[in-house]
């Protein structure tokens, strides 16, 4: 894995990790989430020491689905795909089809020595078609 797509992964973690100490401010969550809190803290610092790390977050991003249900839409659906295995089931068919092309044409770039743009091709893939009107 290139450094870029790294370090946008680990963006997105950290914009997450806002949603969920904004959450914690509102006070409309239990207690045990400041525990839940420190351990996705130190998923992130794990994270960016060690890709070994890729099954913890693939679990503590699940469990953000299953706790906290109404901050689904607000998890970046890049970090879904990133971790994986059980994030996946939180994502439609139609959804998975465009991150493996995504990753596909990542895996060619990186092959011919090209540059990839993780971000920018997400957003490429994703952003809606113009319609002409007729």
């Amino acid at each position: 894995m290139t450094d870029s797509y790294l370090a946008h992964h680990l963006e997105l973690l950290k914009y997450l990790q806002q949603v969920l100490v904004a959450l914690a401010q509102e006070d409309m969550i239990p207690e045990e989430h400041n525990e839940f809190l420190e351990r996705y803290a130190d998923m992130i610092t794990e994270f960016s020491q060690s890709q070994e790390a890729l099954y913890l977050g693939q679990e503590m991003i699940s469990q953000v689905f299953q706790r906290y249900p109404q901050i689904a839409h607000q998890v970046p659906r890049d970090l879904l795909w990133f971790f994986g295995g059980e994030c996946l089931h939180y994502m439609p068919d139609e959804e998975i089809a465009l991150f493996q092309q995504l990753e596909e044409r990542r895996f060619e770039a990186l092959e011919l020595g090209e540059d990839f743009d993780w971000n920018k091709e997400v957003q490429l893939t994703f952003m809606p078609t113009k319609q002409t009107a007729h």
